[in-house]
């Protein structure tokens, strides 16, 4: 079953839900994740897809939690057209189990910080909205900052189940919102659901389809499948990208380049490896002395 994501409503309520294992694993292939920076990345990235999919075509966010802990910063980038890329600054963080025998997502990536979500909507300045982290879990910290930040009540609900070998076998999430319109009944057969159904990551494990999970979240319901929209870790970086970062760099650094006579700098986000020739450099060092 390939990624994937679908927007459904029904009575009172609009709902996306997504399947994100084969994205989870790519970004363990490409940072050498350990379960627990796993986890934490999976989460954040999902919660970044599904945050997207309410922006218009050729925006994009960004979700940044800095929460104090061993993992450091874990970044997401989304777009609503399906394509998320991630990091997190140390992915060989190892912790025991927490209290309820599950991976110490909370503890690493700790609860003295903020969780931040910025909004690139094609205005001359992003939108950035923030709001403290709770307990580090990403899916709860992220619910808190939609009522917090901006005074949207919803909940979401993020997954990532990782075996001994570091590999995914099952990672989603949900994103459900009462609408204007939604009534107390509705509002407590939710609720009532929600505290009913299996893990999402779970869900997924065993087969479920994101118009399943949608399915198993709002039994009761009349839903109205709309749009599905397949996922993909995908990362837009390039050697020309590259080289106008290098650029920037002040003319000590750029002389220590030359003088090696080659370079290889990665992609924080995708860590792809781009070589640069001792000639490429001179011709970087060149360009950069006629923008000083």
């Amino acid at each position: 079953m390939k990624d994937h994501l679908v927007k459904a409503t029904a009575d009172g309520v609009r709902i996306y839900a997504a399947v994100t294992t084969d994205l989870v694993n790519e970004a363990i292939r490409r940072h050498d994740c350990y379960p627990v920076a796993a986890a934490a990345l999976g989460r954040t990235m999902t919660g970044a897809l599904l945050l997207a999919a309410n922006l218009k075509n050729k925006e994009a966010l960004t979700v940044k939690f800095a929460g104090g802990g061993p993992l450091g910063i874990v970044t997401a980038d989304a777009t609503p057209e399906g394509y998320v890329r991630g990091y997190v600054g140390n992915p060989h963080v190892n912790l025991p189990l927490n209290d309820k025998g599950k991976i110490d997502v909370g503890g690493g990536v700790g609860t003295n910080g903020t969780v931040s979500v910025t909004r690139f909507t094609g205005l001359r300045n992003p939108i950035t909205g923030s709001c403290e982290i709770t307990d580090g879990e990403i899916a709860d910290d992220l619910t808190k900052y939609l009522y917090v930040s901006e005074q949207t009540p919803s909940s979401i609900g993020l997954g990532v189940l990782v075996n001994p070998d570091f590999k995914c076998i099952g990672a989603g999430g949900f994103f459900i919102q009462p609408l204007p319109d939604a009534t107390e009944e509705c509002i407590s057969k939710l609720e009532a659901n929600l505290q009913k159904v299996n893990s999402v990551s779970h869900m997924v494990e065993n087969g479920y389809s994101a118009k399943d999970i949608i399915a198993e979240m709002l039994q009761g319901f009349d839903i109205n499948y709309m749009s599905e929209t397949e996922l993909a870790f995908k990362c837009h970086c390039s050697k020309e990208m590259l080289f106008n970062v290098l650029i920037s760099l002040g003319k000590e650094d750029l002389d220590s380049l030359v003088a090696d006579g080659k370079a290889e700098v990665s992609c924080h986000f995708c860590n792809e490896k781009y070589e640069f020739t001792g000639e490429e450099l001179q011709e970087l060092a060149a360009a950069a002395d006629k923008v000083r």
